[in-house]
Order: C-alpha cells, then sequence, then structure tokens
C-alpha cells in the first residue's frame, strides 16, 4: 500500500504525465531556458516559507534534512555562488514533497512539478516574457486557460502608507486578499485613517476585472511607488498583448514576492494549474519564475470541456460587477453591441441593474 496523497500511475495515465512534461521541457528549451537538476534533500531551514509542513529526518550525524518542498528558494540559494552579472535562464523538473496534502482537492504530498526561473533581469519587458510563457505552457499542455495577474507590492505600498498599525496592516491583506469589504470596513472603523487611505483600500478589492481595472487603479489617490508599480504592470501588459484577468487586491503567497504575481485556471478546475512572480531581492537581486503542477494539469484534461462563452453583454462596469457574481459577462467595447451579441451568440445584453435579451434591445 502506499500513503495518503501519493500517487501510482499505470499507461496510458504513466505515459501521458511524461508528455506532458517532455513538451513542457522542449517549449522551455526552445526559449533558452537550460535544464538544471537539483537535490530531493536539502538541509532544514526554519525560515523556509514551506518550513512548517515539510518532511523531516534526521542523518546519521544528527543534521536534520528535509525533503524538497518546493524549487525556487533552493534554486536561488545554489545559484547564488555561480552567478555573474549577465542573464540566465533555467528550468526544472521534478517531484515534492510536503507533510499535508488533499489529493481529492489536488493538493498531494507527493507531487510534480515543472519550472522555469530567469535570472539577471528586471522590468515589464522581463516579467512579459514570463507571462508569454505561461500562455505557452498553458496551449502545450492543450488545455484553455485564463491568467489572473496582480501586483501585491501595489496592496503593500498602500498599507504602509495608510499609517495603519502592523497587526492591522496584516490584517487589512487578508481582508483585501479575501475580499472581505465588510470585514475591511469594520477594521478602518476601529483604527481610522486618512480620507484618501480609506478611499483607496476600500476600492483594493473591487478592482478586479479586465484592462478597464488599470484606469479605476490610476484614479485612486495613489502613494509614489504604489503608482509606479501600476505603471510598471501596465507596461508588461502593452508589451504582453494578451487578454489578462487582473486582480489588483492579490497579496502575495510568499514573502519573497516583490513585484507582479500570477496564476493560471482552466474551465471547470478549481485550482490554479501555476502559479509565480517576480521575487526581486528577497532571494536573488533580479529573478523571476512559475512553476506548472503536473499533477493539476493531468486532473484537468481529464475534464469534459466546459462551455466558457460569455452569457451576457455588459455595455458598462456597473452591469460587468453586479451580474459576473452569477454568470459569464463579458464588457462590450464597440459601436454596436446588438450586432455584437448576435455574432458572438451572447443570448443577453446587461446596463446597470437592467438584464434584457438581445432581441428587446
Amino acid at each position: 500500500m502506499i500513503p495518503e496523497g501519493t500517487r501510482f500511475l499505470l499507461p496510458p495515465e504513466a505515459r501521458l504525465k511524461a508528455e506532458l512534461m517532455a513538451r513542457l521541457r522542449d517549449l522551455f528549451l526552445r526559449h533558452g531556458y537550460e535544464p538544471v537538476e537539483l537535490p530531493a534533500l536539502e538541509v532544514y531551514d526554519p525560515s523556509h516559507p514551506l518550513a512548517e509542513r515539510a518532511f523531516k529526518l534526521v542523518d546519521k550525524t544528527g543534521e536534520v534534512l528535509a525533503l524538497r518542498s518546493e524549487f525556487t528558494t533552493l534554486l536561488a540559494k545554489l545559484l547564488r555562488p555561480h552567478l555573474g552579472e549577465g542573464v540566465a535562464r533555467f528550468q526544472y523538473a521534478g517531484a515534492l514533497w510536503l507533510r499535508e496534502g488533499d489529493a481529492e482537492l489536488g493538493r498531494y504530498r507527493e507531487y510534480t512539478q515543472v519550472g522555469l526561473e530567469l535570472i539577471g533581469a528586471t522590468g515589464p519587458l522581463a516579467d512579459a516574457e514570463i507571462l508569454s510563457l505561461v500562455f505557452a505552457a498553458l496551449e502545450a499542455l492543450g488545455l484553455e486557460g485564463e491568467v489572473e495577474v496582480g501586483f501585491p507590492s501595489l496592496v503593500g505600498e498602500v498599507l504602509k502608507a495608510s499609517g495603519l498599525p502592523e497587526e492591522a496592516r496584516k490584517e487589512a491583506q487578508r481582508a483585501i486578499h479575501r475580499k472581505n469589504l465588510p470585514e475591511l470596513t469594520e477594521l478602518l472603523s476601529r483604527h481610522p485613517v486618512s480620507p484618501e487611505a480609506r478611499r483607496t483600500l476600500l476600492a483594493l478589492p473591487d478592482l478586479y476585472g479586465g484592462m478597464e481595472v488599470l484606469a479605476e487603479a490610476k484614479s485612486l489617490p495613489l502613494p509614489e511607488r504604489a503608482r509606479k508599480a501600476l505603471e510598471d504592470l501596465e507596461k508588461t501588459l502593452e508589451l504582453l498583448e494578451r487578454p489578462v484577468l487582473l486582480d489588483l487586491g492579490m497579496t502575495r503567497r510568499y514573502e519573497y514576492y516583490s513585484g507582479v504575481f500570477f496564476r493560471a485556471y482552466t474551465p471547470g478546475f478549481g485550482l490554479p494549474l501555476l502559479g509565480g512572480g517576480r521575487y526581486d531581492g528577497a532571494l536573488l537581486p533580479r529573478a523571476a519564475g512559475f512553476a506548472i503542477g503536473v499533477e493539476r494539469a493531468l486532473e484537468a484534461l481529464k475534464l469534459p470541456r466546459v462551455d466558457v462563452s460569455p452569457e451576457v453583454l455588459a455595455l458598462d462596469l456597473k452591469a460587468l460587477r453586479r451580474f459576473a457574481r452569477e454568470k459569464r459577462v463579458e464588457l462590450f467595447h464597440g459601436e454596436d453591441p446588438v450586432a455584437y451579441a448576435k455574432a458572438r451568440g451572447i443570448p443577453y445584453l446587461a446596463q446597470g441593474e437592467r438584464i434584457f435579451k438581445v432581441e428587446e434591445a
């Protein structure tokens, strides 16, 4: 028998897993990302972001070791002595282990990732390179994907400038990430801030959607460093030239992320297939990357294809926010919404609080 949260694969699933990994590795190699091999064991580090969930063991000398629980931190530590001043591109693949997992939800105690890191480059062009490879990786897997992009340092800069005490900042960060506006409002009633800071903080949870979100964010009274983060994100997306979902209330999963952060989802599968971002200064001076969960990709490929075409064409932002909670909604940009809806097969239009059939327009 095998422990819960681990897997035994037979053909054809084992063959498909190997094929998916080979596709990704070939894609990354064609973009200049050279393979590296990392040890499965590392010296246990209590400051590691996953230290509490790591499998620990003790060798015959008494040294505490840990099974590898994620790639980025380990790779950064091992690369430091070998890096020069230029740009380097690396890719990796292999198993990872965590003590806590839930196989039913796609969280395993033993799982496989394929990923890459771009070292020595920073700024919008480097971030656009990474994000373009996210889209290419989804295509290589044969999965439809939606990429959700945030800039957690924007939230961090707003909170720093707010004057909130440290513990209150942590509470506010969690509430913003969960989009819990009542909790955030209650917290700000206990810790008063300036009207400008209050307006910005209460707006952050709702800054979710397409490129129109950037215009909304720019209209807010942002601190200078938060405004710079927003400008960098806008430049990145202009270079990328691919549609993304923006979540400007997204906060980082690991403390080392310093810039753009992203996740990719596929319809009908609730967990992210991949995640990553920029981590300048925390582990390496300039670095960004992402990793793909191979088991999650395998599970997603088993799902029946889901219809993701819009049900409603929103004519304004109010309608987008109102109806996106319960239906698939697209915001219209153009001159003839009726003709567009008929051409796309979208049955409903929405304006403000009102929704109506295309034939009634």
